[in-house]
């Protein structure tokens, strides 16, 4: 197994977790820690410190030419999918909270939290149009819902 393979294997059980089990005490025990995006930045940390340097030059003075040669390299490509994968298991974990304290249900979140793992800024505005829509409608008096 490769550090990149790593970075998915770290964060699926958590993934799995959140999807299939959401309301399992120890679901919320183990996702209630904020270290939780450690896992896959592990590798992060793993493939960029020793390419600093070259990775500080790529990010501090955007150029595509450069983007596209770092991410070109074993360790580049590694480096940004470890990062995509901690911010999405970020991201998942507060769409997890949050559902939970707005009271939107699992059969809602658990599909969305499905499509964060794959696309996650699709999955993100997936679950923040079906967060505004629970709040209008928490909002609304009871008897407009009648009308």
């Amino acid at each position: 197994m490769t550090l990149f393979d790593s970075a998915c294997y770290l964060a699926a059980p958590l993934w799995a977790l959140m999807i299939f089990v959401p309301h399992w005490a120890w679901t919320r025990r183990i996702m209630s820690s904020p270290w939780v995006p450690l896992l896959p930045l592990a590798v992060y940390f793993a493939v960029a410190l020793p390419h600093f340097g070259e990775l500080w030059r790529v990010v501090s003075r955007p150029d595509l030419p450069a983007l596209q040669a770092f991410l070109g390299q074993p360790y580049g490509a590694t480096a940004i999918w470890a990062h995509l994968v901690a911010f999405d298991l970020f991201l998942g974990r507060w769409m997890y909270f949050e559902g939970r304290e707005r009271g939107i249900g699992a059969p809602v979140v658990s599909p969305i939290l499905l499509l964060t793992i794959f696309l996650s800024p699709i999955g993100l505005v997936a679950f923040l149009a079906v967060r505004s829509a629970r709040s209008r409608r928490s909002s609304e008096p009871v008897g407009a819902l009648r009308r």
